[in-house]
């Protein structure tokens, strides 16, 4: 059972950085760190980072399956220029 997430200014974080890491391992907290009342990042069980780097693996390798099989499939490469300027890089 995981506790409900929490915010908490950058300045308190820094204070009670050991309650906050002790809190996301044993109760599952996730704890937003904040400035100026602006999420800046959070602090989460290690095994929901782990959970979310999985699945990102697992997008982009399907992703990258799916650009080799239209290739197989006689479509063309997308240039690296052209994708950039599609997504405005």
């Amino acid at each position: 059972m995981s506790e409900p997430a929490a915010e908490l200014p950058i300045s308190d974080a820094r204070d009670r950085l050991a309650d906050v890491v002790s809190r996301a391992y044993y109760a599952g907290r996730i704890t937003y760190v904040t400035r100026r009342g602006q999420r800046l990042a959070a602090i989460v069980p290690a095994e929901l980072a782990e959970a979310i780097e999985r699945a990102e693996d697992a997008a982009d390798v399907s992703a990258a399956r799916d650009a080799l099989a239209r290739i197989d499939a006689g479509d063309s490469p997308v240039p690296l220029a052209d994708l950039r300027d599609e997504r405005g890089l």
